[in-house]
């Protein structure tokens, strides 16, 4: 038996696939959902998505959002996703760079300003992960 997956976001429809086995970013930790898992309904924290159709993993990053598991079918809303393969490597690794400088800029700003910046480098670092790039600790 497989899963039937289906990543939305409001502009498009990032995957829709059957997979053998789907591993997600939820708030509480990794997630891994196998065909036969037990109806659930979980909130997405930032991160990398893995989706196995076959014998290769596909990354996905995705920017928060939510889970649906029922009936081997995954549905997964986000606010923003993007494959792996289609993120430029090299500009996710500046990206990352620019992010963590603006983090330690905002040290001595406002609460709000060191929020946002704290959740730019978790969505440039999800983004680097996706496109295969190391990420340093």
């Amino acid at each position: 038996m497989t899963l039937n997956v289906r990543v939305i976001s409001p502009d498009k429809t990032i995957w829709d696939a059957s997979a053998q086995e789907v591993i997600l970013p939820s708030t509480t930790g990794q997630l891994g959902i196998l065909s036969g898992h037990a109806p659930l309904l979980t909130a997405l924290d930032v991160g990398v998505m893995r989706v196995r159709p076959e014998k290769e993993w596909v990354a996905i990053a995705l920017l928060g959002g939510f889970a649906e598991v029922e009936n081997n079918q995954v549905t997964i809303l986000v606010n923003a996703a993007e494959l792996g393969e289609s993120i430029d490597k090299e500009a996710a690794r500046k990206a990352l760079a620019e992010a963590e400088q603006s983090l330690n800029a905002a040290v001595n700003g406002t609460r709000q300003q060191q929020i946002q910046a704290k959740q730019a480098v978790k969505r440039a670092r999800a983004r680097l992960q996706a496109a295969g790039g190391m990420v340093p600790a």
